[in-house]
C-alpha cells in the first residue's frame, strides 16, 4: 500500500497528522494548513486513531470520526486519509503506528511528525519515543509567543532538539532523524472543549468546519459529554 501515492522514484516529504479528531476542528485544519505553508511537504496524511493507548476510547464511533474528517478535508488535493488504524480494537502508539508505515514505504521516504507544542514537549511520556526518531522527523508547530506552561522540554528532550534541529527544507534531504519548527496562528481550541460545548447546546461554528457542525447536527453527535480528554 501507497497511502501518499507520490512517485516512489523521487520521494517527497509527506506530513502526518494523527490524532482521534473527536470531532476533528478548526484546530486540527490550522495546524495542517500551517504544516503545508511552512515545510517542503507534498501532502498531509491523516491518520486518525482507532484505540489510542495514551487517552481515553473516543466518544464518536469510528464511523462518524472518518466521516467528519472526509468533511473536513474535502476539496484539498493535498489532504489524505489513512483509515488502517480506525479497524484496530487494541490500543495503538505512534512508534507502532510509523513501523508500520516505514514498511509500507520503504526506509528512504522522507516522514514528518506533525506535532503540536504540548504535544511536542509530552513526548518523553510517549512509548518507546526515542525510536521516534529512526522512523520519521518531528514538525513542531511554534505559536508565536508560546511560553510552556511547565517551564519547557525536559532534559532528555533538550539534548535531542539540541542534537536534531534543522531547518524546514532540510527534512527532504533524509527519511527521518531531525527536529524542525513551522509557524501556526495561535488557536486555543481542544476537541474536549468543543464536545462539552456540543453537550450544553453552544453554537460552535467558529471551532468547527461547517460540513462537520452540519454532520453533529444531523447525527446527534456529543449532546452529553461523557469524557474529560
Amino acid at each position: 500500500m501507497n497511502p501518499s501515492g507520490l512517485n516512489s522514484t523521487s520521494p517527497q516529504l509527506i506530513g502526518i497528522l494523527g490524532g482521534t479528531f473527536d470531532p476533528v476542528h478548526l484546530g486540527h485544519v490550522a495546524l495542517a494548513e500551517a504544516a503545508l505553508a511552512g515545510l517542503p511537504l507534498a501532502e498531509v496524511l491523516w491518520l486518525p486513531s482507532g484505540s489510542p493507548g495514551h487517552r481515553a476510547a473516543p466518544v464518536a464511533s469510528a464511523h462518524d470520526r472518518l466521516a467528519m474528517l472526509r468533511l473536513a478535508t474535502a476539496g484539498n488535493p493535498r489532504y489524505r486519509i489513512d483509515e488502517s488504524e480506525l479497524a484496530r480494537s487494541e490500543p495503538t502508539y505512534t512508534v507502532h503506528t510509523l513501523t508500520r508505515m516505514r514498511a509500507q514505504l520503504g526506509r528512504a521516504q522522507p516522514l514528518a511528525l506533525l506535532l503540536g507544542s504540548d504535544s511536542f514537549l509530552s513526548l518523553p511520556t510517549w512509548l518507546r519515543w526515542r525510536e521516534l526518531f529512526d522512523l520519521a522527523h518531528i514538525a513542531v508547530a511554534a505559536r508565536p509567543g508560546y511560553v510552556p506552561s511547565d517551564g519547557g522540554p525536559v532534559p532528555e528532550l533538550s539534548a535531542e532538539i539540541a542534537r536534531r534541529s534543522a531547518r524546514p527544507e532540510q527534512l527532504t534531504a533524509s527519511a527521518a532523524g531531525r527536529i524542525a519548527y513551522f509557524h501556526m496562528p495561535p488557536t486555543d481550541i481542544s476537541a474536549s472543549a468543543v464536545r462539552a460545548g456540543l453537550a450544553a447546546g453552544q453554537d460552535m461554528h467558529d471551532l468547527l468546519p461547517g460540513a462537520v457542525l452540519a454532520y453533529i447536527r444531523a447525527h446527534q453527535l456529543y449532546l452529553k459529554e461523557t469524557r474529560s480528554s
